[in-house]
């Protein structure tokens, strides 16, 4: 089984649209290996030999914060599951929060760059405590992205600070920790309890990095992730089923620990 925790979709009257606008947004830098709908995530799902996809949202506006975690609702299926997202200038965390929840989505995903905030400031820590309480995961776009100039506004070392400040709860930085920060999440978050999924990942960073961060976090801490469309899955699994480790460390990455931490 593969479970890929972290993939993108978007509504069908809007797909088109979002992707043109985000490769634009990347200057070209990425080719997208789906349409953006829903369908076509499952079509590529059954060519790289996914089982479950997690879509991760990004609410950009607070005004679209009940339509699309509404949206997001609606597209789950034995093979589709959706987290659902806030937006950080929302009025009221709690009332967006206990919405997700009675949707039965079971997470948020938030993306400092395009929902315009740092990681760690004190206003999001309110934020993610009341969703830990709630017993969401959070899933946060981590380190470069092509859109936006740097200084990025997250950091592994960050996301180690707001491990040390929740009274646990289920944090995931994505891109193993941080894109292009990767010398840095194997300095600060081995040790964290923090979650990483390796979106984006194996074109970018070396196999040997990449068994140093997994050996130093541990088998149970690493998730698979694309980033789809954005990454093709099917080569990225090429790639970890050569890689010198054991069984149970593949399955671990590749579906059991995501199968645990969504409780399927």
């Amino acid at each position: 089984m593969v479970i890929d925790f972290h993939t993108h979709a978007f509504p069908d009257n809007l797909a088109e649209r979002a992707i043109s606008s985000l490769v634009k947004a990347c200057g070209n830098l990425y080719t997208p290996c789906h349409n953006g709908t829903v369908s076509d995530l499952q079509n590529k799902m059954d060519t790289f030999g996914v089982d479950i996809s997690v879509v991760q949202p990004v609410i950009t506006n607070p005004k679209h914060t009940k339509t699309l975690n509404e949206w997001a609702a609606s597209i789950q299926s034995d093979r589709i599951i959706s987290f659902g997202g806030i937006h950080p200038d929302t009025d009221d965390y709690k009332r967006d929060i206990d919405f997700v929840c009675s949707l039965g989505l079971k997470g948020l995903k938030f993306h400092v760059e395009y929902q315009g905030f740092t990681l760690d400031e004190p206003k999001m820590l309110p934020i993610y405590d009341y969703a830990f309480s709630k017993e969401l995961i959070i899933l946060h776009h981590a380190g470069f992205d092509p859109a936006f100039p740097p200084p990025y506004h997250s950091s592994p070392k960050q996301f180690a600070n707001v491990a040390k400040q929740m009274r646990g709860g289920i944090l995931i930085a994505a891109h193993l920790g941080g894109q292009k920060q990767w010398d840095e999440t194997e300095k600060y978050l081995p040790g964290t309890g923090v979650y990483l999924d390796s979106s984006m990942g194996f074109e970018y960073f070396s196999d040997e990095q990449f068994l140093r961060v997994f050996k130093a976090m541990g088998s149970d801490k690493i998730l698979f992730g694309s980033d789809s469309p954005w990454s093709k899955a099917g080569g990225e699994i090429k790639v970890i089923e050569k890689l010198p480790l054991t069984k149970e460390e593949k399955d671990n990455f590749l579906w059991e620990n995501a199968k645990r931490l969504l409780n399927l």
